[in-house]
C-alpha cells in the first residue's frame, strides 16, 4: 500500500489524525464508583471470561461479545464476559423504559395515540394516530411486539420523550447501572446510546421484582386494538404474539426481553425458574438467535450452581461492591480464561493488543513525517537552468 504525498500544511494535521484514531478506538473503562472500584466486583472488570466453578462442565462457545449469568434472588453473578462492555442495547432498552414509566403511569389511563407514534420507526406494534389505548394496552404492545409506536407512545402518555429519557437515565443511575446512557424509549440504535450486560442484568432485577412487570415479560399473546371504528360499530382486535422464543421454548421460563438491530446485533435478556432458583442470562452482540445463547448459559447455570463460586454481585451498593472487589482477576479458579474477542459496538481490545496498535501509530506518524519533509525539500528548490543555445 503505498502512501500519499502530503503538503507541508498538513504535517500537523497527520500526527493530530493518528492520535485521534487511538483516541476513538480506546475501550471505554469499566463502570466504577466512588473509590475507583469496579461496580459488581473487581473480577468483573476484565474483558476476558470470568467463572469460578471448580468440578463444573465447561462454559458454552457463544458468539456474544458479552454476557453475565447471575442469580436473581442472591444477586450472585456466576459467570461472565466483558460484563462492562458498553455497547447498543437494541430493544432490551425498553427493559430500563418500563421500569422507569410503570410507577408513574395508571395501567386504566387511556392514551391518545399521535402521529409521531404511529410513524415510529423500526419494529411496531401498529398503533393508529388519534386512536384510543390504555397504557396496559401500550405495555402489552412493547412487550410482546417490542413495538416501537408504543414506547414513543408510553414515553408521551409519561410526559414526552425528552422528561422521559431524562427520567431513564436517572432510573440507570439510582439502580447502579453506569454503563448505560440512554437517548431514546425504544432502544433502537441512537449516537451515544449504550449499556451493559451488568446493567441490563440489573435492570431484569428490578423489573421482575414488581409484580405488573412479570406479568406483561411473561406474556405470551394478548389481544390489541385496531384503528377507530366509525359511529356505531364495535372496535375490531388482532391477536399479537411474544417474539421472545425463550418464553415458547424453556421450560420455566419467565421472560424478559429480546433486541435486535443491525449494529447491536442480537441482544436478549433471559429469565427463567427452576427448583426454587431464579437465574437471569444477559446476552450482547450475538447473533441472530441470540435467545439461544440465553438458554445455553441458563442450562450451565441450573447444572452447575452448586459448583459455581460468585465472581461478582449484582447489588452495586458500596459495601457489597467492596467485599466482590476483595477477588482480583488473578485469584479465580481454573477455568478463568482471557477473551481476546474484540467487542464490536464500543472497540474493546484484550490489554495486550494496544501495544502492537500504539507501535503501529507511531510509526505510520514518523513516516509520514518523513515523506512530508522530503516534498517539502523538493517544493522549496530552485528549477533547473535551461542551457542556452
Amino acid at each position: 500500500m503505498s502512501l500519499p504525498s502530503l503538503r507541508p500544511g498538513r504535517l500537523r494535521a497527520t500526527g493530530l489524525a493518528a492520535v485521534a484514531v487511538l483516541a476513538l478506538a480506546a475501550p471505554a473503562l469499566p463502570a466504577a464508583a466512588e473509590g475507583g472500584s469496579v461496580v459488581g466486583g473487581a473480577a468483573l472488570g476484565s474483558t476476558g471470561v470470568v467463572v469460578d466453578a471448580p468440578g463444573a462442565s465447561r462454559l458454552p462457545k457463544l458468539t456474544a461479545s458479552s454476557f453475565l449469568l447471575a442469580d436473581l434472588d442472591t444477586g450472585d453473578v456466576l459467570a461472565a464476559r466483558n460484563a462492562h462492555g458498553r455497547l447498543r442495547p437494541a430493544s432490551t432498552l425498553k427493559v430500563l423504559t418500563a421500569l422507569t414509566l410503570m410507577p408513574r403511569l395508571d395501567p386504566a389511563a387511556v392514551y391518545t395515540a399521535r402521529f409521531e407514534d404511529a410513524n415510529a420507526e423500526g419494529s411496531k406494534v401498529g398503533v393508529v394516530p388519534d386512536a384510543t389505548y390504555t397504557v396496559a394496552q401500550l405495555w402489552q404492545g412493547l412487550f410482546l411486539m417490542s413495538g416501537n409506536d408504543a414506547a414513543s407512545a408510553l414515553a408521551n402518555a409519561g410526559g414526552g420523550v425528552g422528561p422521559t429519557v431524562s427520567a431513564m437515565n436517572a432510573k440507570a443511575r439510582e439502580l447502579g447501572a453506569l454503563d448505560t446512557t440512554a437517548r431514546n424509549p425504544s432502544g433502537l440504535d441512537a449516537p451515544g446510546q449504550y449499556s451493559s450486560a451488568y446493567d441490563l442484568a440489573l435492570f431484569a432485577r428490578a423489573g421482575l421484582a414488581q409484580q405488573a412487570f412479570r406479568d406483561y415479560a411473561s406474556t405470551v399473546r394478548a389481544r390489541f386494538p385496531g384503528k377507530m371504528p366509525r359511529a356505531g360499530h364495535p372496535r375490531k382486535t388482532f391477536e399479537i404474539y411474544t417474539q421472545d422464543r425463550l418464553l415458547l421454548n424453556y421450560p420455566g421460563a419467565i421472560g424478559v426481553k429480546t433486541g435486535w438491530t443491525t449494529k447491536a446485533r442480537g441482544t436478549f435478556v433471559g429469565a427463567a425458574t427452576r427448583d426454587g432458583r431464579t437465574l437471569v442470562a444477559t446476552v450482547m452482540h450475538s447473533g441472530f438467535a441470540s435467545w439461544s445463547e440465553s438458554r445455553a448459559l441458563l442450562d450451565w447455570g441450573f447444572r452447575n450452581a452448586g459448583l459455581a463460586r460468585p465472581v461478582g454481585t449484582l447489588d452495586p451498593r458500596p459495601d457489597t461492591r467492596q467485599a466482590a472487589a476483595v477477588r482480583a482477576p488473578g485469584t479465580l479458579g481454573a477455568t478463568t480464561a482471557a477473551a481476546t474477542s474484540r467487542s464490536a459496538g464500543n472497540g474493546m481490545l484484550p490489554a495486550w493488543a494496544w501495544v502492537p496498535v500504539a507501535l503501529f501509530a507511531t510509526v505510520l506518524t514518523l513516516r509520514l513525517r518523513v515523506l512530508a519533509r522530503r516534498r517539502l525539500r523538493r517544493l522549496r528548490r530552485p528549477p533547473p537552468r535551461r542551457p542556452a543555445y
